[in-house]
């Protein structure tokens, strides 16, 4: 009996660690398209609206949120059971992540910060996905129900350009981090070697870092976007 319960155990553990992995994989390829989107502020409000339109029109934009949002929440359950829920156990892992500093113990100094900037994603991320929701799916914001560039612009530079930082750090640590980890732990592209993946994991984390922060520059209004000259219509 207590056989066949280690191996049901087993066997959920095994459900739940593949149902977390492809739910963040899908989350972690939204995240970049995402970007992408939110990206088409660099040509300008013409660029921005233009695209949000089309999301709009061909009914893109409303169910994308509720699938996002429901993901994000079976992801967030799932993960959380690596989280430690006491304090005294919180405690030990920072005790934990300064040993292995002294130890240069990569792997286990991943998997903690994986579990640190997944804490913040989870709360910065599902506010983002909230506000999200609320643009698309009503007009309580703007004119029109759906996301505007000058609504997205205002909200960012009265202020929430400092958690949309936060997040834009954490969200890339935690995505880069994860996909690397669950490329091991799956034996995918085993073939490159661990040395070969961590440094695309890098390459990905810094291009999206990169890009990322120089968007968020663009929205709290720091610099000028600087595709503008590709818009064809409308004020950049």
């Amino acid at each position: 009996m207590k056989t066949t319960g280690a191996i049901d155990t087993a066997k959920r553990q095994l459900v739940y660690e593949v149902i977390s992995g492809g739910t963040g994989l899908i989350l972690a390829l939204f995240m970049w398209g995402h970007m992408m989107f939110v990206g088409s502020i660099l040509i300008g409000t013409f660029g921005f609206d233009w695209l949000a339109l089309q999301l709009e029109i061909y009914f893109i934009a409303q169910p994308t949120v509720v699938v996002i949002f429901s993901l994000f929440l079976v992801h967030a359950a799932l993960a959380a059971r690596k989280i430690p829920a006491q304090l005294e156990e919180r405690r030990k892992m920072i005790r934990l992540g300064r040993d292995l500093k002294s130890q240069a113990h990569e792997e286990s100094l991943l998997w903690i910060w994986q579990v640190r900037t997944g804490m913040i994603v989870l709360v910065l991320g599902s506010f983002h996905l909230v506000l999200l929701g609320i643009d698309v799916l009503t007009p309580l914001f703007g004119e029109r129900v759906g996301i505007e560039s000058v609504t997205s612009l205002a909200r960012v530079q009265a202020g929430l350009w400092l958690p949309y930082a936060v997040l834009l750090i954490c969200v890339e640590f935690h995505a880069s981090i994860g996909l690397y980890r669950l490329a091991v732990k799956w034996g995918v592209f085993s073939s490159l070697g661990r040395k070969t993946l961590r440094r695309i994991e890098s390459f990905i984390l810094w291009l999206f870092l990169g890009l990322g922060a120089v968007i968020l520059l663009v929205l709290a209004g720091v610099i000028p976007p600087p595709l503008a000259f590709l818009a064809t219509g409308g004020a950049a």
